[in-house]
């Protein structure tokens, strides 16, 4: 069995895209139908710069879905080979479980493009810049990472966002909170703790004002069922009811992105292999979870190649 994977925030870097463009008449399709939806020169952006607009919350969801969608895209067109053929599942990371329903015909590209860019404008808008934070803690599992949360709270928010893999854990909430995070981390049994450039203290209590905004915006878009089931984020559980998958994408604002939980979930339902599509980030998390899976990354014409052979 396998499960078509798909990258969150930071995995955007300048440059993306473009030697994919370049090859396929495919991918180019897929950059334009963004940049025609969003009313926007996103792809130049993606390719040209500069970077710290990129990093833009607003941008860099757009652009890291509709990279993965058009690696995707060409596999299926110039490869011949269709999705609900190929993947039992699919799953993505934060904004990637929207890419996760784009891929599965739950969310057409446009819809996908629009939703996203309101969501990060959603996001960025809910906590002044500056007044939150995230911290990534390494070498600490969910239970330690609840106590150095716990312990570094004082009153403020400090929740774990993303519980990545047995040994990276994400915390996010208020800036001092998060200070006391990085200060403390060690003390109690953490390797370290990395401060993340992030502009908001994603999926946290702190974002409900975005979760508000996406719960209008999700209200009036389209949702198919999915070709296939997508493990949500905030369930780690398999869904393909359109009505649920709405209520679980405003859910996942606020909630804990349950990665290492599903990719654990996955593998229990007998997944053996897990292809990412657009970035090489999650496959190693994948492994440091499940280590006796198989996991391919998909990101250059190469790549699209050889797993076309694969399959």
């Amino acid at each position: 069995m396998r499960a078509f994977i798909f990258p969150g925030q930071g995995s955007q870097a300048v440059g993306m895209g473009k030697a994919l463009a370049d090859a396929s008449a495919v991918a180019r399709e897929v950059f334009q139908e963004v940049d025609d939806a969003l009313g926007q020169h996103l792809f130049r952006l993606m390719t040209e710069g500069p970077a710290e607009d990129l990093m833009l919350t607003e941008n860099s969801q757009a652009a890291i879905m509709a990279n993965a969608i058009a690696t995707l895209r060409v596999l299926e067109r110039e490869g011949g080979i269709r999705l609900a053929d190929k993947a039992d599942y699919v799953a993505g990371h934060s904004l990637g479980e929207y890419t996760a329903l784009c891929a599965a015909g739950a969310l057409d590209l446009p819809t996908t493009a629009l939703l996203l860019k309101h969501r990060g404008l959603a996001m960025q808008a809910a906590v002044p810049v500056g007044e939150g934070a995230m911290a990534a803690l390494l070498g600490a599992d969910l239970e330690k990472a609840r106590i150095i949360a716990n312990a570094a709270s004082e009153g403020e928010v400090c929740t774990v966002a993303n519980d990545n893999d047995p040994s990276q854990v994400v915390l996010s909430g208020a800036k001092g909170a998060i200070d006391r995070v990085v200060a403390i981390a060690k003390e109690f049994g953490a390797k370290k703790a990395v401060l993340l450039p992030v502009s908001a203290p994603f999926h946290c209590v702190l974002m409900q004002p975005a979760a508000d905004a996406m719960e209008t915006a999700l209200a009036e878009a389209r949702i198919d069922a999915p070709l296939v089931p997508v493990f949500a984020n905030v369930t780690a559980s398999p869904v393909g009811d359109p009505d649920t998958i709405r209520r679980l994408l405003v859910e996942q604002v606020t909630g804990m992105v349950r990665w290492r939980e599903s990719v654990l979930a996955m593998a229990d339902t007998g997944v053996e292999r897990f292809v990412e599509f657009g970035a090489k980030v999650l496959t190693a998390m994948v492994k440091r979870t499940a280590a006796d899976v198989e996991t391919v990354s998909v990101v250059t014409m190469d790549d699209i190649e050889a797993l076309a052979k694969s399959l």
